[in-house]
C-alpha cells in the first residue's frame, strides 16, 4: 500500500509543481520563450486555456492557475482517500487540506529551485538558459536578503539564508496542520 501512496502523491506532486511553476513565472514576469518557460506552458495549457475563459485574472495573479492547482491537490488528496480510507468524505475539510498542499508544495519547489540555483553557481559559465530562469525565479527572495547580509568574503549566503527560512516555514506548517 505505501508503495501505491508513493506512486500517486509523486504523480500529482510533479504535475502540481509544474501547475506552480507557471503561476510563478508569470508573477514574476520571468522570460516566456525560455525553453523550461515553454515546457511549463505547453504542459499546463490544456487545463489552463479554458480555464481562463471563465475565471478571470486579478491583476498580475493568473486566478484560474491557481484554482487547477488547488483542483490537482485536490484530486490529489480525493483519490488517496477514497483508495486507502474507510473514512467519511468530506469535501470542505479536503479543499483546507488542498490549499495547505499547495502551499507545502510551493515552499518545496521554492527550495529545490534555490538548491539548483546554488548548485548551477558553482558549475556553470552563465550562458544557460535555464540559468537566467533561475536567476529570475529567486532573485525576489534573494535580494532583500542581500541588502540585509551582503557577501563574506565572496560568498554569498543568501541562499542558505533562503533555504533555512524556507525550512522554519514548513517546519511551521508541519506543527500547525500535521500534514508532512
Amino acid at each position: 500500500m505505501s508503495a501505491s501512496v508513493f506512486l500517486i502523491s509523486t504523480l500529482f506532486n510533479l504535475y502540481l509543481m509544474v501547475v506552480i511553476l507557471r503561476l510563478w513565472l508569470q508573477l514574476v514576469r520571468a522570460d516566456f520563450y525560455n525553453p523550461l518557460s515553454q515546457f511549463v506552458v505547453k504542459a499546463t495549457h490544456p487545463l489552463v486555456g479554458p480555464m481562463r475563459r471563465v475565471i478571470p485574472s486579478l491583476g498580475r495573479f493568473d486566478t484560474a492557475t491557481f484554482v487547477l492547482a488547488v483542483v490537482v491537490a485536490f484530486a490529489k488528496m480525493a483519490t488517496l482517500m477514497l483508495l486507502f480510507s474507510n473514512g467519511p468524505f468530506n469535501p470542505v475539510g479536503l479543499i483546507i487540506v488542498a490549499l495547505v498542499d499547495v502551499i507545502k508544495e510551493s515552499l518545496s519547489l521554492v527550495f529545490w529551485v534555490l538548491i539548483l540555483r546554488a548548485i548551477l553557481s558553482w558549475v556553470s559559465q552563465g550562458n544557460n538558459p535555464i540559468e537566467y530562469v533561475l536567476y529570475q525565479l529567486t532573485e525576489p527572495f534573494l535580494a532583500p536578503i542581500r541588502k540585509i547580509l551582503p557577501p563574506l568574503g565572496g560568498l554569498d549566503l543568501s541562499v542558505l539564508v533562503a533555504i533555512i527560512a524556507l525550512q522554519f516555514i514548513q517546519l511551521l506548517l508541519q506543527d500547525t496542520f500535521g500534514l508532512y
